[in-house]
């Protein structure tokens, strides 16, 4: 959630924010969010609302963006089908790596029911994930940034191509070959992520391109 916290923080102050969770952990200082929170059935069984209900529902309430705190089950289908209906989110996916989760994603919407497919799921993975930030923990409890990965939006025979655009080096991110998607979404914004890549980040190692691998969120 830290992490997630620090990505919050640079959402611009005008847009709506919804957040989704199971239990109140983000503290996004913006000034319009709106925090939603699952329930637990009562002793009688009812009343109950799940995480899946709580993303169905963020789409009425007019968001920028969606922020998921943890997406475990089969929500995970429903988010995707939220950012495959143009709005940007963020969210958070346990695994071993960046690869790792990306499969993650690619799964845990089968849990959503009989009739949901990888023929249907990898694809639309593919094509709204842009960018994994895996964070890994060292013996000593440290928490860490150690990969930056894109996702081009390509996949063959089931398999999503996934590319580093930084990677772990020696206790440093140093850059690798991947490049972000999308990159007219940044230019609307202001960014020129061509020239901020080369200026400020010029390899220091031999660089990693991944393309075979199975961590999100956008």
């Amino acid at each position: 959630m830290t992490l997630l916290n620090c990505l919050g923080s640079a959402i611009p102050a005008r847009e709506r924010v919804v957040v989704c969770e199971e239990v109140f952990e983000l503290a996004l200082r913006l000034p319009d969010v709106v925090a939603m929170q699952t329930r637990q059935p009562s002793l009688e069984g009812t009343g109950e609302v799940r995480l899946r209900r709580l993303v169905k529902e963020a789409l009425r309430m007019r968001p920028d963006r969606i922020v998921v705190g943890e997406v475990r089950q089969e929500e995970c289908l429903d988010l995707l089908l939220a950012l495959n209906s143009g709005v940007p989110g963020l969210a958070t996916v346990h695994a071993n790596s960046a690869r790792d989760a990306v499969t993650k994603l690619c799964t845990l919407p089968l849990l959503a029911a009989e009739n949901v497919t990888s023929a249907f799921v990898v694809p639309t993975v593919a094509a709204t994930i842009d960018l994994v930030v895996f964070v890994d923990r060292d013996p000593t409890g440290h928490r860490a940034v150690t990969e930056i990965a894109a996702i081009p939006g390509r996949c063959e025979d089931g398999v999503i191509e996934v590319e580093s655009i930084f990677r772990s080096h020696d206790g440093e991110l140093v850059r690798a070959d991947g490049f972000p998607p999308h990159l007219d979404r940044f230019a609307r914004v202001g960014h020129d992520i061509a020239a901020l890549l080369a200026e400020r980040y010029r390899p220091t190692a031999p660089s990693l391109a991944v393309t075979n691998g199975h961590e999100v969120l956008r």
